[in-house]
């Protein structure tokens, strides 16, 4: 199969910039043109309490709205947050979305980051491993087991059926958000799971994706895994229009990051997150330029993107879906339209021999 491309949303911004209801309606009118331009999936994440992300607290509620808007694109959730939810509940919401899409969920699972979320709910960053390993093993059961019965360290229940049942049989596919923890990779690979990734760690993608499809291979699962990667995409006519319309909006995207995350630098610490404080640093050190020179965002003509893409999918050793963020930070639902457009008549097809 030829690489996929799909639209992810992760909003940036605050109420003094753009109220929800501005933001989710201009993401719905996109989503609504994914079928059309042929984008595959569409896909938004979980995070609360911050301009960073926190217009987005149940990835559910956006997708079903999406599905109403779409007939063929996949559904992901990019990702849910077991460490702050119930199993149980998840079970049931994602359950509910598979069925009110026609079996189109595609359910992404996260270990969250971001101290100040752990804060609020009272969780601690030192039970993050353990609590996503057993909010995703707990999942799994409730969806794939008519009567599902499980003994955890945070939750637990027993003889439970879940309703409604996933119409996709025995369950719709796992994704795995990971950043740059290689046991991340590892577990997404050993367990079977498709891994979700953030190219902005450069050049350390190659082994980290290597590392995915050995642990895939050991597993013995068959065929290699699925890797989806999310860039920054931006394409226009006219190359220096392209980069004077992301330039700002790519650099107040990556200091709201930065600023979200801000408590790594500030000493915060846990085991479970070895190096973020240099992770998030090394961000803080971002620019447009380096992200664009390293194949973290794709932005310029049909000619520039192609081959971005082209020279990405070969340093890394191949991926199968490239899913862009397409109004990040402010970019208009105007130019964001109309930068989907470009790409789709004119990049796709210049990539089709690309697996």
């Amino acid at each position: 199969m030829a690489m996929e491309f799909g639209i992810q949303f992760f909003p940036c911004v605050g109420p003094a910039e753009k109220s929800a209801a501005d933001y989710w309606g201009e993401a719905l009118h996109l989503v609504g043109l994914a079928d059309e331009l042929g984008f595959t999936s569409v896909r938004t994440v979980e995070h609360y309490f911050h301009p960073y992300g926190g217009y987005s607290p149940n990835p559910v509620v956006f997708l079903a709205a999406a599905a109403m808007r779409t007939q063929r694109a996949r559904l992901v959730t990019g990702a849910v947050l077991p460490a702050f939810n119930n199993p149980l509940k998840v079970a049931g919401e994602l359950a509910m979305l598979d069925a009110i899409s026609g079996g189109r969920l595609e359910a992404g699972f996260a270990r969250a980051f971001l101290p100040h979320e752990f804060a609020a709910f009272g969780v601690s960053l030192d039970e993050s491993r353990a609590r996503y390993g057993e909010g995703v093993e707990q999942v799994r059961r409730l969806l794939e087991d008519e009567v599902a019965s499980h003994r955890g360290e945070f939750h637990a229940f027993a003889d439970i059926t879940s309703l409604p049942r996933p119409t996709q049989r025995p369950r719709p596919p796992f994704w795995v958000a990971a950043l740059a923890t290689p046991a991340s990779f590892e577990w997404a690979g050993r367990n079977g799971h498709g891994v979700m990734a953030i190219p902005m760690a450069g050049g350390a993608m190659a082994g980290l994706i290597e590392t995915y499809r050995e642990a895939w291979r050991a597993g013995g699962h068959p065929g290699e895994g699925r890797v989806m990667l999310a860039f920054h995409m931006f394409c226009d006519h006219d190359r220096e229009r392209a980069a004077e319309i992301a330039r700002p909006n790519l650099e107040a995207y990556l200091k709201r990051l930065v600023d979200g995350a801000r408590h790594w630098l500030d000493g915060e610490n846990s085991a479970d997150y070895p190096g973020y404080a240099e992770i998030i640093a090394s961000l803080d050190a971002e620019t447009f330029e380096s992200q664009v020179e390293k194949g973290a965002a794709w932005v310029g003509t049909p000619d520039d993107i192609a081959e971005s893409a082209r020279a990405y999918h070969a340093s890394v050793g191949g991926f199968e879906i490239a899913s862009f963020q397409v109004n990040f930070f402010q970019i208009g639902v105007e130019d964001a339209e109309a930068s989907m457009r470009a790409f789709a008549a004119d990049v796709p097809e210049r990539l089709a021999d690309l697996m």
